[in-house]
């Protein structure tokens, strides 16, 4: 026999499925409403909602070459050709 242990991880795939009981999914249901209504959780939906705008602003601009990929200090740019001068 198997034995759970929380202390591992396991893993499914997309086609698998579970049930849950309705007293299971109203104990579920309400503990997220209870969560979500709290106005720290309102606020960090708020503040993924303008990322997610942010986000979309930053891939349209990139792909458009307003804005550009940053190098890191000391490394050439991307596809620059390094030559080493001879003394």
């Amino acid at each position: 026999m198997i034995n759970y242990d929380s202390n591992k991880n396991y893993k499914w795939t997309p086609e698998d499925t579970f049930e849950i009981s309705g007293e299971e999914f109203g104990r579920l249901l309400h503990s997220f409403r209870a969560i979500l209504a709290t106005p720290e959780a309102r606020n960090i939906i708020l503040v993924n909602e303008a990322n997610k705008v942010m986000e979309a602003k930053m891939q349209e601009y990139v792909e458009k070459g307003v804005i550009k990929e940053q190098q890191e200090e000391g490394q050439p740019p991307k596809g620059a050709k390094m030559s080493i001068a001879k003394k």
